[in-house]
């Protein structure tokens, strides 16, 4: 699939999260989703990316944005990681199983290394997207290049 592009509508989707329950982002209407993909949890640049959703929660919730970490590792993974990292706030997605499946539908999957690129994508309420950012394998995501946009 193409990557996906600021304009695109993006359908509902269902996955697991690292607490062992299923988040529909359909439960979120009325607000913006950040989805935040990373490539493989337990990496230090991957860490630092979620560590900084979780700093900036509450910002972004004030922004009427809720922020969601995506990679293709395992619910028991994510959970372990979280625990780990201290999180407490943010959920962290499994789109592990059919394997990259969110992240190849937004173009955001790599064939080659079999996990998603690192990338910022914002949904508006109505699920059409206002910012694309793909980032290098080994750069971490500004957040606040996400806060200012959605300010």
């Amino acid at each position: 699939m193409d990557r996906v592009k600021i304009g695109d509508n993006i359908e509902n989707f269902s996955l697991k999260s690292h607490n062992e329950t299923t988040l529909d982002t359909a439960t979120l209407e009325g607000k913006k989703i950040l989805l935040s993909f990373h490539p493989l949890a337990w990496t230090r640049i991957c860490a630092e990316q979620m560590l900084s959703l979780e700093a900036n929660f509450e910002a972004l919730k004030a922004l009427n944005t809720v922020p969601l970490g995506l990679s293709v590792d395992t619910v028991p993974s994510k959970k372990a990681w979280v625990k780990s990292l201290g999180i407490e706030k943010v959920n962290l997605l499994a789109d592990f199983w059919p394997h990259g499946e969110i992240a190849a539908r937004l173009g955001l999957f790599n064939d080659k290394l079999g996990f998603s690129e690192r990338a910022n994508v914002i949904l508006d309420e109505q699920r059409k997207v206002l910012f694309v950012k793909v980032y290098p394998i080994k750069e971490l995501p500004d957040i606040h290049e996400v806060l200012d946009f959605l300010k």
